[in-house]
């Protein structure tokens, strides 16, 4: 359960691995987070996605059948339709979270946010993106490029918000009419420092049982 005013995605981005990417505490710590899944059954599949500040306020929900090929296609298209809608919602100096179920795209996104940091575009991993998704993984990319920092956690599929969005569109056909807000976060939280946690000692014991002035 999130605490009261963060994000339910920002526990669940605090709380998993970013491949590639260091992850100390105080980087945790985005403007949004967006959660998507992909899924493909020869009978039809979906995409979903959850989108979230860190304030906990939602941006938007979507549910959508779609026909993919195979699952890696679905699982890339997702995050693709996540970032469209974020991109045409955030500023473009936003830090963002991703949450995905799927190990290789993971591992890819955070790769290709690395890369864009060497001379050369080189990445510290040699990046394996499946020969079906290309054409959307030229798309993520164009959308990593848009905002000031991004990275992807690796969740569970039974953690991620997205999954039963994915996994049966026709159950949230009333998402069609929930509006997709442009919203920012509010201000984060300020960092706690010795300063604000403790008193000063000289005014420790300001109030004494004797109820006398205690000098500076």
């Amino acid at each position: 359960m999130a605490a009261h005013g963060r994000s339910a995605l920002r526990d669940l981005f605090d709380e998993s691995p970013t491949p590639h990417i260091a992850h100390p505490p105080r980087t945790h710590h985005r403007d949004f987070y967006v959660a998507t899944d992909g899924s493909f059954r020869e009978s039809g599949g979906g995409l979903g996605a959850v989108i979230e500040t860190r304030d906990g306020t939602r941006v938007a929900r979507i549910a959508t059948a779609d026909t993919p090929p195979d699952n890696n296609v679905a699982e890339y298209r997702a995050l693709h339709l996540g970032l469209d809608v974020l991109a045409a919602r955030a500023p473009r100096d936003a830090r963002v979270g991703l949450l995905v179920d799927h190990d290789a795209l993971a591992s890819n996104v955070n790769n290709a946010v690395l890369a864009t940091a060497h001379p050369d575009w080189k990445p510290p991993q040699p990046l394996s993106v499946p020969a079906a998704t290309r054409n959307h993984w030229r798309g993520i990319r164009a959308r990593l490029s848009g905002f000031e920092e991004i990275r992807a956690a690796r969740i569970d599929s039974d953690q991620n918000p997205a999954h039963p969005l994915a996994n049966e569109p026709g159950r949230y056909d009333h998402l069609e009419g929930e509006p997709v807000r442009c919203v920012l976060p509010d201000p984060p939280e300020p960092e706690p420092t010795a300063a604000t946690e403790f008193p000063p000692p000289s005014r420790a014991d300001r109030n004494s049982e004797s109820g006398g002035r205690v000098s500076d």
